[in-house]
């Protein structure tokens, strides 16, 4: 009998989007298209179970191997930096890390540039790499009203088309890095479950390939 597979995948679009892949690569789930309050769904004869997790935690269900892999954003595999493996870039929910302030910002390299985000640990790295003293805030929501209301001088978060920014009157300044959808796997499943992992990574690579 296969050893089952706990697949964590992020709530909302992105994991739609990766479920879809994992549908496409003949790991199916009928059930998880219903509608139901459900969050978890398996299939015995295939060995696939998932679950539906809040994105940020992922990484923390593969990392302590509730999850065998998961589907995971380089950002929040960045901020975290947990102890897993990352097996494949999948190519969706494409956007970057930016910096981004008013567009008459120029930064004041006399005092510690203040720097709002949900990301401080990339953030920190970045401006690290600058030599450039900074004071996190962190935040966890309208990042973009930091700086219109004088709270930061910049912001450091996700852009994906720079809409929001724009519309209030904010522009991305320097990107950080491009972020996409990974998936990730727990060390010890990747040693001890290989032959399954393996084969669901082998065809999920299949599917990038029909979808280049």
């Amino acid at each position: 009998m296969k050893p089952m597979i706990n697949i964590a995948l992020p709530k909302g679009r992105l994991g739609e989007k990766a479920y879809g892949m994992f549908e496409k690569a003949g790991f199916e789930c009928p059930s998880i298209r219903e509608e139901s309050r459900k969050l978890i769904f398996e299939n015995t004869e295939l060995g696939v179970r998932y679950f539906w997790v809040k994105p940020s935690d992922v990484v923390i269900y593969v990392e302590r191997g509730a999850a065998d892999i998961g589907i995971a954003g380089k950002d929040i595999i960045l901020e975290y930096s947990p102890d897993i493996y990352e097996l494949a870039d999948l190519g969706i929910g494409k956007c970057r890390m930016a910096v981004a302030a008013k567009k008459d910002f120029c930064d004041p390299r006399d005092r510690t540039l203040r720097v709002a985000t949900k990301f401080p640990n990339i953030a920190r790295s970045y401006y690290a790499s600058l030599s450039r003293e900074i004071d996190i805030i962190k935040l966890n929501g309208s990042i973009e009203l930091a700086p219109i209301l004088g709270l930061s001088d910049v912001i450091v978060d996700i852009v994906e088309t720079g809409k929001t920014l724009y519309e209030n009157d904010l522009e991305p300044k320097n990107d950080i890095v491009s972020i996409s959808a990974r998936l990730i796997a727990n060390k010890v499943s990747y040693k001890f479950k290989n032959e399954s992992i393996r084969a669901i990574c082998e065809q999920m690579n299949r599917v990038l390939q029909e979808n280049k």
